[in-house]
């Protein structure tokens, strides 16, 4: 959830980035841009108990709004890309018949024994939708600022990460191409930040290596779900947080992919829904969790076991902040 202090850093940020950041076109100054993606992109961490707090489950609603109104100044003030109204859910396929997961976790297993291909690779390539509100007499309605992002690390510890803006009028049309000569932009999605990061190591999750056997990988999450001590999960909520958490920095590959699926399998109160479309236009299999008040979607490709994508729906109106049933509060769609 956002505090006082975030606003204070955006409303105070430095319009010249100090970072060796690359920009083009008008983007946000480096530290607002950080707070916005700590609020946005970061921002399932703190999804751990709806629908008692579908105020905190939309990020600090009062504060995340006003971080997102900067950024739609910024960022998109004069662009051909606008923020996007709140994509629809996604939907089954009628008459499909959902597959159990321990099925997913077989197959996977038995397709990384038999070639092990693709290989883990450190940093991603993930579309995001993230809906952000307001409340109150003369709020402004809710808005969707949707990117696209890739990251990727250097054997010397580097980094690069480019963001785009998604254009709406294209939905699903990926504007990067992540070819042999690193990430580039194509259709016209809007550049919010071309970044280069000096060396940096880590020992702890997410920078260690994931793990590719069951058991050290749950122990993975763990550590990724509650930083600097060794807290067990507690339940399947926080497990889909901390694979999201994982998928933020890393490309499971096809070991990665089969143990995640194993885990998942043995997960309470996840069940296969049958297959779906995502909005990529991929085939996947889907699997919800529902809390009160939350429905969660986890998507995987049915014959790797690997993550695709998750949703977030609301299952409960709140007319407080103009939340209806059925309305998607994020989206992620991972690419390999």
């Amino acid at each position: 959830m956002a505090h006082d202090d975030d606003i204070a850093l955006l409303r105070a940020a430095d319009p010249v980035p100090r970072d060796g950041a690359r920009f083009h076109g008008r983007a946000l100054p480096a530290h607002a841009e950080r707070q916005l993606n700590l609020l946005l992109a970061d921002a399932p961490a703190a999804r751990r108990r709806p629908v008692r707090q579908v105020r905190r489950l939309v990020w600090g609603i009062e504060m995340v709004s006003l971080a997102v109104a900067a950024a739609l100044a910024l960022v998109l003030a004069g662009s051909s890309t606008p923020a996007a109204a709140a994509p629809r859910p996604l939907v089954l396929r009628a008459g499909s018949t959902p597959q159990p997961l321990d099925r997913i976790a077989d197959r996977a297993a038995a397709a990384a024994a038999a070639g092990g291909a693709p290989r883990l690779r450190q940093g991603t390539h993930v579309r995001t939708w993230s809906l952000a509100m307001a409340s109150g007499p003369g709020a402004s309605p809710p808005v969707t600022l949707p990117e696209e992002r890739v990251t990727r690390w250097r054997a010397d510890g580097s980094s690069t990460e480019l963001v785009v803006a998604t254009d709406p009028r294209h939905p699903g049309r990926p504007v990067i191409a992540d070819g042999p000569d690193g990430p580039r932009t194509v259709a016209d999605g809007k550049v919010l930040s071309d970044r280069s990061y000096p060396p940096s190591w880590g020992t702890a999750p997410p920078r260690s290596r994931p793990p590719h056997t069951p058991g050290a990988l749950r122990a993975y999450l763990a550590e990724l779900g509650h930083p600097g001590d060794r807290t067990p999960l507690t339940g399947t909520g926080e497990l889909l947080d901390a694979v999201a958490m994982l998928q933020r920095h890393w490309t499971p590959g096809a070991r990665e992919s089969a143990a995640l699926a194993r885990i998942l399998a043995d997960a309470d109160g996840l069940h296969p829904a049958g297959a779906v479309t995502d909005r990529l236009g991929r085939t996947g299999q889907a699997y919800v969790y529902e809390t009160t008040g939350l429905r969660r979607m986890l998507i995987l490709d049915p014959a790797s076991g690997a993550v695709i994508g998750l949703e977030d729906m609301v299952t409960t109106s709140d007319r407080t902040y103009g939340l209806k049933a059925g309305d998607v509060l994020s989206y992620s769609a991972w690419l390999r």
